[in-house]
């Protein structure tokens, strides 16, 4: 699986988490996604299926709401480089992660690992 890590300044700064951000005005969700792999992680991705909504609880003074999707590399020889806020990029076994910045990102993982 794709993380970045995220840089100085940020909500669990030096902590690893799928590529994110926030959906701009009149902007489709994959789209936003699809940006989003392409700032921080410098891949073009095709973004699929919905794997997670949750409410992100880990910072009560900013309510929002995450979707997670499945997502190809439109390039498999493609390799990741760490942009935008991210401060390094890389592939990781989903079995042993990184420190997670966010618990969300703990939750999907764990509903992967029990194939739900």
């Amino acid at each position: 699986m794709l993380l970045v890590q995220r840089g100085p300044g940020q909500h669990g700064a030096g902590a690893w988490c799928f590529p994110c951000g926030f959906v701009e005005w009149g902007e489709d969700v994959r789209a936003a996604a699809a940006r989003e792999a392409r700032e921080e992680a410098g891949l073009e991705m095709t973004v699929g299926e919905v794997l997670q909504v949750a409410s992100n609880f880990h910072d009560p003074e900013k309510p929002t709401v995450g979707v997670w999707f499945a997502a190809r590399l439109v390039d498999r020889h493609a390799t990741p480089v760490a942009g935008d806020d991210a401060v390094a990029v890389g592939w990781f076994d989903p079995a042993a992660p990184p420190p997670l910045a966010f618990p969300t990102d703990a939750t999907l993982l764990a509903q992967l690992a029990g194939g739900s």
